[in-house]
């Protein structure tokens, strides 16, 4: 006898999307997948206001629904004040895409106490924080999707980003371990792991990367929001605690 599926589909869920680190590059091409959707998508950014507008108001042009929310996520309070925020407009949280993210490289002889702190603030707490809130609406409402971006950096060697690849190697074995925690309840926790995609974050590194890359290219943001919509999606409700490689073969 085939089991009870728990929880409402996603079409039938009334709730709300929130992307963290949401105003340009990955962040900003999964708020527009994610609108395409359906879902009402809260787009979190910390300091360029003008780009978040941007996006919302792409969104919205397109017949989406959408809010610009300002946060740093590596703040205590962050996570409370966005999801009441994008709550109060367009209720529950059931899609959370912890995003943001930020570097601070140097050799680890060289990385200093605050750019260590700031790196794993940001990636591996702030995504705790957000989880750990948006867990709440979703286990009363036994659904719920949360996509963690981590990076092919997390379970592989890179000199000279000691503090990234220990926040996003966290970032995937928290994923795993909250994903067991709830799988029972209708949430799923998923991570994706961008290799070398072509955004402000990878600019400044060098071109000689790519020949590493089997696909012999950089990846594109809308590349990895695809494989976000679809974790985010019901058809992907059997697949929790999984990391999805989006690298071009780069981690084969």
């Amino acid at each position: 006898m085939a089991a009870e599926r728990p929880g409402p589909t996603a079409r039938s869920a009334t709730g709300s999307a929130l992307v963290t680190g949401a105003s340009r590059g990955i962040g900003a091409a999964v708020a527009a997948t994610l609108a395409a959707e359906g879902w009402p998508v809260g787009v979190s950014y910390r300091t360029d206001s003008e780009a978040a507008d941007a996006v919302v108001a792409g969104i919205e042009a397109r017949g989406g629904r959408a809010m610009a929310l300002a946060g740093d996520v590596a703040g205590s309070d962050t996570a409370g004040n966005l999801i009441d925020a994008l709550e109060e407009r367009f209720g529950p949280v059931l899609v959370l895409v912890n995003n943001a993210g930020v570097r601070a490289d140097g050799l680890a002889l060289s990385i200093r106490d605050e750019e260590w702190d700031r790196v794993i603030e940001t990636n591996l707490t702030g995504t705790f924080r957000l989880t750990r809130r948006a867990l709440r609406p979703m286990l009363k409402a036994r659904y719920g999707r949360i996509v963690n971006v981590a990076s092919i950096v997390g379970p592989r060697a890179n000199p000279g980003q000691a503090n990234y690849a220990a926040s996003k190697a966290g970032v995937i074995g928290m994923t795993r371990t909250v994903a067991a925690e709830v799988a029972r309840r209708g949430v799923t926790v998923n991570a994706v792991a961008p290799g070398l995609v072509d955004t402000d974050m990878t600019e400044d590194l060098s071109p000689d990367l790519l020949d590493a890359v089997p696909a012999r290219r950089a990846g594109t943001p809308e590349e990895v929001a695809a494989c976000v919509r679809f974790l985010a999606s019901e058809e992907a409700a059997y697949v929790t605690g999984a990391t999805l490689a989006v690298d071009g073969g780069l981690s084969a």
